[in-house]
């Protein structure tokens, strides 16, 4: 594996959203032929906070002291392509496969946790809701993150169990999520046969849910090609070779994360679901997951995005990433 290259000048942040231009000008087009232009704007682009400051409800719930910024482990050290902490060890590492416009390019974090709850989410803006987005690098300097990714953008729909940092925030089961716990492991779990109640008390730190699962017990699933995580008004088909987002786990507290970048021939043309499940297999992932992915596909290390989503070196808003603190 190749090191991922220092950039010089970080990509510009916190621009205006290209995904949400693109989505409202498709709806004013679908909404003069529908005539539900309230309906539409109201569900898919206007936000709706439900918690206005997620750090302080947390606080109140766990009993921790509110903070949305963390400072820098006085032992912590990063170096172009590794960051170690007492609590933490990352290792990024770019791969690229094939040539000409079968080029694929991806990046891979080797994650090791001192204690599984180093591991957390965050919401953008600080804020619980639907439409609430900012991109991945925003919401990972607001939080003094040193790692990123992008997560499930649970702000697109108001389906799915969401538990972030062992708070239960929604309780909608509908698909296949995954489940991390306090105790290091990690599993794909149906939602529909559970509340988050019960999984904030049998342990649970952080659910997402998207999908498919990629792989369990050490083998690529079946059918992953057919899945489809919703049908909601913009959204983009997950079939074909497509940037991806992904996480498994290898042990104990042991996670790998990878980002394949997509929609860039020469460069990176992306992968199906199967391939990407194959990338997780050849990582020593034993459980893998299927996150949000095209535009959202995002890695972030050390004030820096790693990744070049669409080949633009823009990111698309999103509503939530996974992260790691300074």
């Amino acid at each position: 594996m190749d090191t991922a290259p220092a950039r010089e000048t970080p990509p510009a942040k916190r621009r205006a959203p290209r995904h949400r231009k693109l989505l409202v000008a498709f709806l004013a087009v679908a909404l003069v032929l529908t005539g539900s232009t309230g309906w539409a704007l109201d569900r898919y682009v206007f936000e709706h906070v439900e918690i206005a400051d997620v750090a302080a409800y947390e606080a109140s719930v766990t009993g921790q002291t509110a903070s949305t910024t963390s400072t820098t482990d006085a032992d912590a050290v990063v170096t172009d392509t590794t960051y170690t902490s007492d609590a933490a060890g990352v290792t990024i590492s770019t791969v690229v496969t094939g040539s000409g416009e079968s080029t694929v390019t991806y990046y891979v974090a080797d994650v090791v946790l001192d204690d599984a709850t180093t591991l957390r989410s965050a919401f953008a803006q600080n804020a619980f809701g639907e439409n609430i987005t900012e991109t991945t690098s925003a919401i990972a300097e607001d939080n003094g993150a040193v790692f990123a990714i992008n997560g499930d953008y649970y702000g697109f729909r108001d389906t799915g169990i969401v538990v972030r940092n062992g708070v239960a925030y929604r309780d909608e089961g509908a698909r296949d999520g995954l489940a991390f716990y306090t105790d290091g492991t990690v599993e794909v779990y149906d939602e529909t046969t559970t509340t988050a109640d019960e999984l904030v008390a049998d342990g649970v730190w952080n659910t997402l849910s998207f999908g498919p699962a990629l792989v369990d017990d050490g083998a690529v699933l079946d059918g992953i090609e057919d899945v489809e995580v919703d049908t909601n008004v913009g959204n983009h088909s997950i079939q074909g070779d497509q940037p991806r987002t992904a996480v498994g786990i290898v042990d104990t507290n042991h996670l790998v994360f990878v980002v394949v970048d997509g929609r860039s021939p020469g460069y990176s043309e992306g992968v199906t679901m199967t391939e990407l499940a194959e990338i997780m297999q050849g990582l020593g992932a034993t459980t893998a997951y299927n996150l949000d992915g095209g535009g959202s596909s995002t890695m972030y290390f050390d004030g820096e995005l790693v990744n070049d989503p669409l080949g633009t070196g823009e990111e698309r808003a999103t509503s939530d990433i996974l992260y790691i603190a300074g």
